[in-house]
């Protein structure tokens, strides 16, 4: 009875490791294939950042022509977009302040 107990020990380790293993190799494929992912992903990224700066460099000539003050334009943006950011977060700590009034 000791060996048949041995055994079945043994062949329950043994599938254990299959299993580990059949993991390892899955986990294998999916960081292989989560690398590629990546690199695709920035070589794309590279090649926008590439496609604004060209933009940028064209709409900055085009406002140069035009006597356009494209800096006055951009900081005027941030400030509003600043603004805007800034009553949205007054207004979610007005609704959490009405919100907890027992009332």
């Amino acid at each position: 009875m000791g060996l048949g107990t041995t055994a079945k020990k043994l062949q329950k380790v043994t599938e254990m490791a299959e299993n580990v293993y059949q993991r390892l190799n899955e986990l294998r494929t999916q960081i292989s294939e989560m690398r590629e992912t990546t690199g695709e992903t920035q070589a794309a990224v590279d090649r926008l950042e590439t496609e604004t700066a060209e933009i940028r460099a064209l709409v900055e000539a085009i406002a140069d022509e035009e006597d356009i003050d494209t800096e006055t334009i951009i900081a005027n943006a941030h400030i509003t977009e600043a603004e805007a950011k800034d009553s949205g977060s007054e207004s979610e700590s007005e609704s959490k302040v009405t919100s907890d009034d027992p009332q």
